[in-house]
C-alpha cells in the first residue's frame, strides 16, 4: 500500500517534459522542510491506496506520461514497484525526489528529477552524495534558487561535479523571490551550462492546487 495525497492531470509544468500532458501521483510524506515548500499539505494528507487502485486511476486520465511526485516518493517503500507497473504499461515515468535519498531504487528507464538544495532552502547539505554516481545521461538535477548567493553556489556545485556532463541541469527560480528575468541574466553573464526551468503551471493557475 502507499499513502497517497492526490492524483490529477495537468500540464507538466517542470522539467524537460514541460508543456506535455502528464498524469501526477503525489504521494504523502516528506523528510525536509523546505522554506519555499509549495505542497505543504503533502505532508500529512493523504489515504491508503494499493498499487492496482493507483494505476487503475491514472489509466482514466489516457496519458502517456506520469510523474510519482511528493512530499518524497522515496520515503514509501512500494514507489518502485508503481514504477514498475507504469512502464509495464508503456508509459514514461518521472520520479522527482529532493536528492537526500537513495536515488538505485528506481529502475530504469524512470527519469530521475533529483532536486538538490540550494542554501536557502534550509537544507543544503541534504543531497546524497553517492547519487552522483548513480546519475545518467537520462536523468534531471534540478536547483531551486532564490538569490543570486544560491545561483553561485549551485553553479559552483554544477561545475565541481561537472554535473552537466552526467545529466540534464536545470536552474529554476523560486518565483516569490527571484524574479525569472534575473536568473536568466546571471546565466547568461557566467554562461552558466544549465537549462532555464519556470513552472509554468504557476504561470497558467497560479498557487491553485491539483493542477
Amino acid at each position: 500500500m502507499l499513502r497517497v495525497c492526490e492524483i490529477f492531470k495537468s500540464i507538466q509544468g517542470e522539467s524537460t517534459h514541460a508543456g506535455k500532458v502528464c498524469s501526477f501521483v503525489r504521494l504523502t510524506g516528506c523528510n525536509l522542510h523546505c522554506s519555499y515548500c509549495d505542497t505543504v499539505y503533502a505532508r500529512t494528507e493523504g489515504e491508503e491506496q494499493s498499487v492496482e487502485q493507483i494505476v487503475r486511476e491514472v489509466q482514466t486520465h489516457r496519458t502517456k506520461l506520469v510523474e510519482i511526485t511528493g512530499g518524497e516518493p522515496l520515503l514509501q517503500a512500494e514507489t518502485p514497484l508503481l514504477c514498475r507497473r507504469f512502464l509495464d504499461l508503456g508509459l514514461t515515468v518521472l520520479v522527482e525526489t529532493n536528492g537526500s535519498l537513495d536515488i538505485s531504487a528506481v529502475p530504469p528507464p524512470v527519469v530521475r528529477i533529483v532536486d538538490v538544495k540550494c542554501p536557502s532552502s534550509g537544507h543544503a547539505g541534504s543531497f546524497l552524495q553517492k547519487n552522483i554516481s548513480l546519475l545518467a545521461s537520462l536523468d534531471e538535477c534540478k536547483f531551486v534558487l532564490s538569490d543570486k548567493d544560491d545561483f553561485f553556489w549551485a553553479l559552483d556545485v554544477v561545475r565541481k561535479e561537472n554535473l552537466h556532463e552526467i545529466a540534464t541541469v536545470i536552474f529554476s527560480p523560486n518565483m516569490k523571490l527571484l524574479p525569472p528575468k534575473d536568473l536568466v541574466e546571471w546565466i547568461l553573464e557566467e554562461n552558466a551550462p544549465v537549462r532555464l526551468g519556470v513552472q509554468l503551471h504557476k504561470i497558467i493557475w497560479g498557487d491553485l492546487r491539483g493542477v
